[in-house]
């Protein structure tokens, strides 16, 4: 639990001051490993900032040009002098890119219709290799630098992703599916100008396989594939088509070969936290990297994580400590800070720590199934994290998270401590349908959003509401994002008995109108992946929309939505708002359900003064609805 004489007491304060905590975001060396690019917004703005590694020093370089909402990663150019970042317009993901220089000069690099996400820079300084939606659904482009000349590479019915630029410049890896199969996912090399692909056949029809880093002399590629459920690490060798695998017995995902291109970075998943292991490429051998039980994160997968001198850049932190910046010597298995963490007014003892705790799941719980009544699934382990905010007896908040392809980790988490400080206790559930547990795992979701994965939520709130007796049954909330707020929708149509109020924060409601509005990658390579089509499946996307059974709502719900939001469109929110006034439910302070949309803000935002605002909505809502005194009952 956290320290209640530690920190500001004063609501306004606690909100004010843990919003306003700084946060770093994308960390990336330079091509010399000698600088360090990263979003940061301690200025109160999110800007680019440089820091150099030997001296310690940080230079802003950007004044307001970069985007508010820190959601997108930024890339060295190959000669260390500019650094290119993705801009869109009020968070709507529709990413242009754009060049910073030294001397804070900033110019349009790319300017296309649709969702432009940068995927490799290639070595020669010339080339920007570019994921896009510019046609419809995502493909690979190729821009040059000097000429300006955009070219489309690569033109695939499924979503092409993870696109990589081979050192050399004569080739081009990416992963897509051409299969019958819908949950395949198979690695490509091709020419670099697209032609030429060939299937590199890694792992069994029905697995994922992706491609991480390139070899330093082109002639191998890090691979990652789940054809033996948990996902693992490999070195694919292009000249004899054989592929040393590494790991087993956790799920790994591999970040990228070291300097000397005979090591490779991968995370281990260990319950809820995330451990890197390197491994030797010759002699398969791996060893864990001495950093407390937390979480490591190295940036997005085929980053840069190397620094000078054999050192890892990494971001680490725990559900205590908030992410620091870090250099790990791989020689001394030392660690220097490099951005120490932020913690104004508090300390880490402010912060509540996450218990980790499993339950046996059948994905049916006790209480009613007010919507669709399920059969018992399979019989599943279940882990959950669980914050004590010390108050006693102690409102409960169980808060799904969002993915569903995700999991709740042994991290810092801004909007739990939130929480936790207001005095709520926070119950997270890693439900059938994480990571971190393998293939089977995931895709015991599939054709069924809305039910044992549901139950997997229930059933853990039924548990932990039955073993620790100072929490309170009659203040029990749901709260989530994105598909987290279609698990706060879910939760309350299908089992009102449990909750006593819910906010859905851009969360799913009407699974077709999602379906049709969309972006098309997260159409098919979300929907119909998970649940096929409409057109397929009609029945279950009409079932499994909370929006069909709207009239079961028993609870105070609060629904928020960014109007800019293109992932889940707003129309999700304005429709299940609709179909609650036609069942006659009332909106308001005193009403059933209350409604707010969010302008200037897409799928959730990083920025500060966004973040006080979402902060100061929920406080009130949870202040007003539920409250964290317990209140007297006669009898």
């Amino acid at each position: 639990m956290s320290d209640p004489d530690s920190g500001p007491t004063d609501p306004e304060a606690v909100l004010e001051e843990l919003a306003g905590l700084p946060t770093l975001a994308h960390p990336t060396a330079s091509p010399d490993g000698d600088e360090v690019a990263f979003y940061y917004d301690v200025s109160g703005r999110n800007e680019l900032h440089v820091l150099d590694v030997d001296s310690g020093s940080a230079e802003q370089w950007s004044d307001g040009e970069v985007p508010r909402n820190a959601r997108w990663h930024v890339e060295w150019g190959a000669d260390g002098e500019r650094v290119f970042f993705h801009l869109d317009d009020d968070g709507n993901e529709q990413n242009d890119v754009y060049a910073i220089d030294r001397d804070g000069s900033v110019e349009a690099v790319v300017e296309m219709n649709g969702q432009v996400v940068i995927q490799d820079v290639s070595e020669d300084g010339e080339t920007l290799l570019l994921g896009s939606t510019r046609d419809g659904q995502m493909n690979l482009y190729s821009h040059h630098l000097g000429s300006g000349e955009t070219t489309k590479l690569t033109d695939y019915e499924r979503a092409v992703h993870a696109g990589l630029l081979s050192p050399d410049g004569s080739r081009l890896a990416y992963t897509t599916n051409e299969t019958d199969d819908f949950d395949n996912m198979d690695v490509y090399v091709s020419d670099a100008d697209g032609s030429n692909p060939e299937n590199l056949k890694i792992g069994v029809t029905g697995a994922e396989a992706v491609p991480v880093d390139w070899g330093h002399d082109s002639d191998r590629l890090l691979v990652s594939d789940n054809s033996e459920d948990l996902s693992r690490s490999g070195v694919y060798d292009l000249e004899t088509d054989e592929v040393m695998w590494f790991g087993g017995g956790f799920e790994e995902e591999p970040q990228a070969f070291l300097s000397d291109g005979e090591r490779v970075l991968a995370v281990r998943t260990r319950e809820a936290s995330k451990i890197p292991v390197v491994y030797d490429v010759e002699t398969g051998e791996g060893r864990e990297l001495d950093l407390p039980e937390g979480v490591a994160s190295f940036g997005r997968m085929g980053g840069d994580p190397m620094l000078a001198d054999d050192r890892l850049l990494a971001l680490h932190t725990t559900p205590t400590n908030r992410p620091e910046l870090v250099a790990y010597d791989l020689t001394t298995d030392e660690t220097e800070p490099l951005v120490e963490a932020e913690y104004g007014p508090f300390s880490s003892g402010t912060f509540a720590d996450a218990e980790y705790f499993t339950i046996e799941s059948d994905g049916v719980p006790e209480t009613r199934q007010a919507a669709v009544e399920h059969k018992p699934y399979d019989t599943l382990d279940i882990g959950c994290l669980l914050y004590d905010s010390g108050e006693r007896p102690s409102p409960l908040i169980v808060n799904p998270h969002g993915g569903p392809r995700g999991m709740d980790s042994k991290s810092f988490d801004l909007y739990t401590q939130f929480l936790v400080q207001r005095g709520f206790s926070v119950l997270q559930v890693n439900y059938r349908g994480s990571t971190g547990h393998g293939r089977e795992f995931i895709r015991e979701l599939y054709d069924d959003w809305g039910g044992a994965e549901q139950g997997d939520v229930a059933s853990a709130a039924e548990h932990i509401l039955a073993t620790r007796e100072w929490l309170d049954e009659e203040r029990v909330v749901v709260f989530g994002g994105s598909y987290g707020g279609y698990s706060a929708y879910w939760q309350l149509v299908q089992y009102p008995d449990l909750y006593d109020a819910g906010v859905a924060w851009i969360g799913l409601t009407d699974l077709e109108d999602q379906y049709e509005h969309t972006m098309p990658h997260y159409r098919t390579e979300l929907m119909e992946k998970n649940i096929g089509t409409p057109t397929a499946n009609p029945e279950l996307y009409e079932e499994r929309s909370p929006i069909t059974h709207v009239g079961n709502l028993d609870a105070p719900l609060f629904i928020i939505h960014g109007v800019n939001d293109r992932r889940v469109p707003v129309s999700q929110a304005r429709l299940f708002r609709d179909a609650l006034e036609d069942a006659g439910y009332i909106e308001g302070p005193d009403g059933v359900f209350e409604y707010r949309e969010l302008g200037e803000e897409g799928h959730a935002s990083s920025d500060i003064e966004q973040k006080k605002r979402l902060f100061r909505l929920l406080d009130d809502f949870l202040g007003r609805r539920v409250g964290t005194e317990a209140v007297a009952t006669d009898g």
